[in-house]
């Protein structure tokens, strides 16, 4: 029996009230979508907060994260790096010595920073936690470190590897030699001579005859005769004539090497390709091209042009009494010039001492430190790693440098000098203009005491001192603008952080010098050529220091 009362609508709840509203699908789906927005809204506006969050920094179970100011500054230390290095303020080989060697202190800091900022945490009322993106760039830091380091021990142990038998003989085998059969062999007088010896030593010399004759000496490194009677087989030297062309090459064999004396027609034109081993040649009427990448080169009585191809090893290279022009590229240790009637370029890094002296025609020399121009040198010039001196230039003097004291005295040219981190001093040896600018350093000229100048000198945080009248001048920022005598010359004087030196010369120069070349000596007699290597000039007289 139904409990609805009578006389009421069906659906009725039990005990009457509203009845509620018939099923409709359409409002149904209505309200479903209208409820899938909202949460669709609700998750989007929750995503959002999450990303401010790790933006700005959340606060969850450790609170709220901050990043660290190491790794801005270790990018901003390696820019720094790179830009100094890019525009020259530093060599890059130099920085990374250095580097190879202090890169710990790169770790000792960046754990200071980091203590640094844990204190400025505690202090907090919050608890932070620091971000660790860097530390992807300080294992890379540190790996190069690492590698630098070893470079720097092993690199000098390389170097010297080369330069003596231990390269040819690496295991330490016992060492047998053999002369071998001298070659002679009849060419054209005006022959071109190529000489290719991939391991040892070549020593070049000329004969009165048109004969090419080579006396090779083989070096074997084997456990017995059997095996070293092997190795001279495979590296013995031959002789190929065609036509004009003669070509004089030993055989390479890892376990061994072969030195050559060659003897060759006064007015051949020779060619030398040493991989390995030094490389000399004296009385040669027709130039040279030498390629020696791995050991030292000596030259002396050469006639005609000289090109010389070196590499990055750290070698010697001399050149005495060339009649003609010399060219040099790649890397070197010490070089020596001397009685050169052509002109000189040096192109690439030179890691020891640089001395020239009687050089004709201009001289040209450029490396990542200095480029320089002279246009003739009667006396002589001195160039190392610290000191740039010239006594008794003839015509123009350039020269672009840094971080060294460049002295050049008795000067018969116009004279340009840029210099920083260093101190300039300039005795023109007559009323030649000079150019002095140095960044950060002193600038000294000595002028001659009947001297005959326009002078314009300035100077930021420093002094203009002058033996000649000068204007008064006050301020961290001095300038003058004076004339001595006639006012013949003109010199221009600019120092940064440093003082400007007018001094007076105590004596009249006399007319400029004439490069002298000596007549060429008789040349030394194959086999028996020597490694020619004039000895040193005697140092320089230490300079007066600069109060």
């Amino acid at each position: 029996m139904s409990n609805v009362p009578p006389n009421m609508p069906p659906n009725m709840p039990p005990g009457g009230g509203v009845p509620p509203p018939p099923y409709d699908p359409r409002t149904q789906w209505r309200v479903y979508r209208e409820q899938q927005r909202a949460a669709w809204r609700a998750q989007r506006d929750a995503m959002k907060a999450q990303s401010h969050a790790w933006k700005a920094g959340y606060v969850g179970a450790y609170g709220p994260r901050v990043p660290s100011i190491v790794g801005p500054v270790i990018l901003i230390g390696v820019g720094v790096v790179a830009l100094t290095i890019y525009t020259g303020h530093i060599s890059a080989s130099d920085f990374w010595a250095w580097y190879g060697r202090w890169w710990p202190l790169l770790l000792i800091g960046a754990g200071l920073a980091l203590l640094g900022e844990w204190a400025l945490d505690l202090k907090r009322e919050t608890p932070v936690r620091r971000g660790g993106s860097f530390v992807g760039i300080l294992i890379l830091l540190a790996f190069l470190g690492v590698g630098a380091a070893g470079y720097n021990h092993m690199g000098p142990w390389f170097n010297n590897w080369g330069n003596h038998d231990d390269f040819f003989n690496s295991f330490g085998l016992p060492e047998h030699d053999m002369d071998q059969q001298v070659l002679n062999t009849q060419v054209a007088a005006n022959a071109t001579v190529d000489i290719e010896n991939p391991r040892g030593d070549v020593s070049i010399t000329t004969g009165d005859g048109s004969n090419v004759e080579v006396h090779a000496h083989a070096i074997a490194y084997a456990s017995s005769d059997m095996e070293a009677n092997k190795i001279f087989a495979a590296e013995k030297a031959n002789v190929t004539v065609s036509s004009n062309a003669v070509l004089v090459k030993s055989d390479s064999n890892n376990n061994g090497r072969i030195n050559m004396t060659v003897t060759v027609p006064k007015s051949a034109r020779v060619t030398i390709n040493a991989n390995r081993g030094d490389v000399a040649a004296a009385g040669l009427g027709a130039g040279l091209t030498v390629s020696a990448p791995h050991g030292e080169v000596h030259l002396s009585s050469i006639t005609g042009s000289v090109q010389v191809h070196l590499a990055n090893d750290k070698h010697d290279f001399s050149a005495h009494q060339v009649q003609g022009d010399i060219t040099l590229e790649g890397h070197c240790n010490d070089l020596t010039f001397s009685e050169v009637k052509g002109k000189v370029i040096v192109n690439g890094e030179i890691f020891g001492e640089t001395h020239m002296e009687n050089v004709a025609g201009p001289i040209h020399i450029h490396t990542s430190v200095t480029d320089m121009e002279v246009a003739s040198l009667p006396g002589d010039l001195t160039l190392n790693p610290d000191d740039l001196r010239v006594t008794e230039a003839k015509g123009q003097v350039r020269v672009i440098t840094h971080s060294k004291d460049v002295d050049l005295s008795q000067i018969y040219g116009e004279t340009y000098v840029e210099d920083r981190d260093g101190r300039i001093s300039v005795e023109p040896a007559g009323a030649f203009g000079v150019e002095a600018k140095n960044t950060k350093g002193d600038v000294e000229v000595t002028l001659p005491p009947n001297a005959s100048a326009s002078v314009n000198a300035r100077t930021h945080n420093g002094d203009i001192v002058s033996d000649f009248p000068l204007p008064s001048m006050e301020g961290e920022n001095k300038s003058a603008t004076f004339q001595i005598g006639s006012g013949g010359s003109r010199v221009v004087l600019s120092a940064q952080n440093g003082d400007v030196h007018i001094k007076k010369g105590s004596t009249i120069p006399g007319p400029p010098p004439t490069p002298i070349i000596a007549a060429a000596p008789t040349p030394p007699t194959a086999p028996n050529a020597p490694h020619l290597k004039a000895p040193k000039a005697a140092p320089l007289p230490p300079k007066p220091v600069t109060q």
